[in-house]
C-alpha cells in the first residue's frame, strides 16, 4: 500500500491512571474520519487505554507491541499462522486495543500476549476490557467496524476491523 494512503492520527485518551494522555495511530485515509469518531466516543466513555504508540517503537514486532499493552493500528504484517495472508493492519483498516486486557485466544487456548491469560474470563470485568454489547463495541459498530470478540472460532478481543477480518 502506498504510504500516501495512510494517515497519522494524534488522539487524546484516558490512561489507566485516570489522566488524559496523547497517543498516535496510523490508519488508511478512507478510515481516518471514522476512527476519529470511534475514538472520540471512547474518550467520552472515559475508557482507559494503557498506551497508544506507533508499532515502529517496537520494531514493527506485533508480539512486542502486544506485550507492552500497546493500542495500535497500521502494521505491515501477515496474519498469525497464515503465511502469505496479509493482516487488515497492513492496510490500515484494523486496530488492536489494550491487548493484555483483551487477548487473542486461538482455538488452542493459549492467550496472546501471555499476560492476557489473566483476562480470559470475560465475566470478570476490569478496567480496559472490551465486553460484548459494551460501549467500545458500540463505538466501533457505529462506524461499521466489527469486533474480533464476535468471531465464532478463535476470539480476538483486542481487534476491530472495517471488514470483520
Amino acid at each position: 500500500m502506498p504510504i500516501q494512503d495512510l494517515r497519522l492520527l494524534t488522539l487524546s485518551h484516558w490512561g489507566f491512571d485516570g489522566t488524559v494522555q496523547t497517543g498516535e495511530l496510523v490508519v488508511h485515509r478512507d478510515q481516518a474520519a471514522n476512527m476519529l469518531r470511534a475514538m472520540e466516543r471512547l474518550f467520552v466513555l472515559k475508557f482507559p487505554i494503557q498506551r497508544m504508540e506507533l508499532v515502529d517503537v517496537y520494531g514493527a514486532d506485533d508480539d512486542r507491541s502486544m506485550a507492552a499493552n500497546n493500542t495500535s493500528g497500521f502494521n505491515c504484517r501477515e496474519v498469525e499462522r497464515s503465511p502469505g495472508v496479509w493482516s487488515q493492519h497492513s492496510y490500515g483498516r484494523a486496530v488492536d486495543i489494550n491487548p493484555v486486557q483483551n487477548p487473542y485466544l486461538p482455538r488452542s487456548g493459549t492467550a496472546g500476549p501471555p499476560a492476557g491469560a489473566a483476562y480470559t474470563d470475560r465475566s470478570d470485568a476490569r478496567p480496559g476490557m472490551i465486553l460484548s454489547g459494551g460501549g467500545v463495541v458500540q463505538a466501533f459498530a457505529s462506524i461499521g467496524w466489527e469486533w474480533g470478540g464476535d468471531w465464532s472460532g478463535s476470539k480476538d478481543y483486542q481487534h476491530f476491523s472495517s471488514n470483520g477480518r
